[in-house]
């Protein structure tokens, strides 16, 4: 397995696994999937990646900022989504090591990630990747007529000079 930068080429598949986690109900408030054009204006163009094996695309994880003011800039909000048959495989922890990397370079300091209580799993994986849970925002949203929690987690860069 390898983990490469996102192409738009990629798309296609990578919406695939999007959908994939918008079915589980506990991945996304999204209930749709987004066009291509619309993901890319939401998303920083230096930190998107996607793990691949064999010419198959197992996962895919990418920054959006935060926020549109500039002191926010080193803010990025993770998103990772693993294909239904991947899961439990290793995938989210390659691809959000890769992507805290990539991040640093990039000149973030602070990443975010908004989940859902229910998923354990994406809970897991960002606690092994050494984010910390820092605040649960309560009935913050709601899909498909039912309010949701989401619990907060955040993992800050020592490379830039935040300790």
């Amino acid at each position: 397995m390898m983990i490469r930068n996102m192409q738009a080429s990629d798309w296609e598949h990578v919406c695939q696994i999007y959908t994939e986690g918008i079915a589980t109900g506990f991945a996304t408030f999204e209930t749709n999937a987004p066009t291509y054009e619309s993901w890319d204006a939401a998303h920083v163009s230096s930190c998107r990646l996607v793990a691949e094996e064999d010419g198959v695309i197992l996962g895919w994880a990418a920054l959006s900022p935060v926020s549109s003011r500039c002191v926010y800039g080193g803010v990025g909000e993770v998103s990772v989504y693993i294909a239904a048959e991947s899961r439990g495989k290793g995938v989210g922890k390659l691809l959000l090591e890769k992507l805290i990397e990539e991040s640093e370079k990039a000149g973030f300091w602070t990443l975010q990630s908004g989940v859902f209580p229910e998923n354990k799993a994406s809970i897991k994986l960002h606690e092994n990747v050494g984010f910390r849970y820092i605040g649960k925002r309560e009935r913050v949203g709601k899909i498909h007529g039912v309010w949701k929690d989401n619990l907060l987690f955040e993992k800050r860069s020592h490379k830039v000079g935040i300790d």
